[in-house]
């Protein structure tokens, strides 16, 4: 199964005009180099390393704020800047993109951040997590791969939009999932009425299996999203990083802080400040990333205290589960991207990822679920330890919303008071005088 080649689509589209031809020309190894055709594989035949997806740099550099500006409110809007989608009439999407970008100046105060604070807050979605960006772009691939079914492996948000992504268009899916996950996940997984497997195991017992039915004869029809098809996958996430830089006014912030499960969302992030920068979109200036990981599931963490460039998978615990990834398919990467903008990583414990879920809450109006949670912490553990420029513009990420982790706040959150239907009971409480 073979994507058209990038300058050659040509079809019109729903609304009958001439559709823009895809600026992605290949795949490549982000190990050797090696290149490949616009196929559904993600990893290198050469030395099995991880594919991405390469462009055409002429085709990146014609692309004009203009453009983009004029486009959809949500991800299509930077068509021009992925590997599909082009023509309206091929996309499977719950059109998600052109979430918040929230103004924390309480936040920013009580940390001692001066140089503006923002949260980009992508609960906003559909399915109220950054993951229908990727599934979208994923979902809209093996469509033109010619995929008939849509599958993942996930720690939930996954779960939930390739649900919905299936629901919208009435295609089966099989959402594989650990069989511990929060509650308000798995329902969310299961309303969409589509097939949901819970697998006795941690994530990577997961994926493990399903990268086995990937192989098998019963899903041969069958795109898992982040296996198969994972080079378009990934590149969703590009879109949060190029609306953070469209909403600061076309500029990329000094400095970013990024949950990390497997990585890949920092790494794209950085990504896309690159492209942008490359395709003279924004002015060239420097960034520095920093990753924000669960002390539960912290090998990315580990390997950046300890020098490494190879992240050791862990055993995963704690209530961040949306983040518990042991072994990281992406930790290398988001290593390189840290290391190289100067940036660095944090750990934070449980007690600390929920009083930063409070934190968040109680400043900016935003309920994150435990990655944000985690995100928030982190920020002040680099501001307290000096590793973060106070005087910096700073924008942190909120990936999902936190109805969907309930559970680690319910002990420590609830009303203040609590009285009878009277003036009396109120006055006794302390309401009134």
């Amino acid at each position: 199964m073979t994507l058209t080649a990038p300058g050659s689509v040509q079809a019109d589209s729903s609304a009958g005009g001439p559709v823009a031809p895809s600026p992605a020309r290949g795949l490549v190894c982000r190990n050797c180099g090696a290149t490949f055709g616009l196929i559904a594989e993600h990893a290198c035949a050469e030395c099995f390393g991880p594919l991405e997806v390469d462009y055409d740099p002429e085709l990146m550099r014609a692309v004009t704020r203009e453009q983009i500006e004029s486009g959809p409110q949500n991800i299509w809007r930077y068509a021009a800047l992925l590997p599909v989608g082009q023509d309206p009439a091929d996309r499977v999407t719950l059109d998600p993109g052109m979430t918040p970008l929230v103004r924390a100046d309480r936040l920013a105060a009580e940390l001692g951040l001066t140089g503006g604070l923002w949260v980009k807050d992508d609960s906003a979605n559909p399915t109220h997590s950054f993951k229908d960006r990727v599934v979208s772009l994923a979902a809209t691939a093996a469509k033109r791969l010619g995929y008939s079914k849509i599958a993942a492996a996930s720690t939930g948000n996954l779960a939930n939009s390739v649900a919905a992504h299936a629901a919208r268009v009435g295609l089966p899916s099989f959402v594989f999932i650990p069989s511990d996950l929060e509650p308000g996940k798995v329902v969310q997984s299961a309303v969409y009425g589509q097939t949901l497997v819970a697998v006795d195991g941690s994530y990577d017992d997961v994926n493990r299996l399903t990268s086995e039915l990937a192989e098998t004869d019963e899903f041969e029809d069958t795109a898992f999203v982040n296996q198969n098809v994972r080079p378009y996958y990934a590149e969703g996430s590009k879109t949060m990083g190029y609306e953070i830089a469209e909403q600061l006014g076309w500029r990329i912030p000094a400095q970013v802080v990024i949950p990390m499960a497997s990585g890949s969302l920092l790494t794209k992030v950085d990504k896309a400040f690159r492209e942008l920068t490359a395709a003279g979109i924004v002015e060239a200036t420097e960034w520095r990333i920093f990753g924000a990981q669960s002390a539960g599931c912290d090998p990315i963490a580990t390997a950046f205290d300890n020098g490494w460039d190879v992240v050791k998978p862990v055993k995963p615990t704690g209530i961040a589960k949306s983040l518990n990834i042991g072994n990281p398919a992406d930790g290398p990467y988001a290593l390189d991207a840290i290391r190289r903008t100067g940036g660095a990583v944090g750990r934070v414990d449980d007690a600390q990822i929920v009083q930063g879920i409070r934190d968040l809450a109680r400043t900016t109006g935003v309920f994150a679920e435990t990655a944000g949670g985690v995100t928030t912490a982190v920020l002040r553990l680099l501001v307290e330890d000096g590793r973060l420029d106070p005087a910096a513009e700073t924008v942190v990420l909120n990936t999902g919303e936190g109805l969907k982790t309930l559970d680690p706040l319910e002990p420590v959150v609830g009303p203040t008071h609590r009285v009878s239907p009277s003036l009396s009971s109120a006055r006794a409480a302390g309401l009134i005088g």
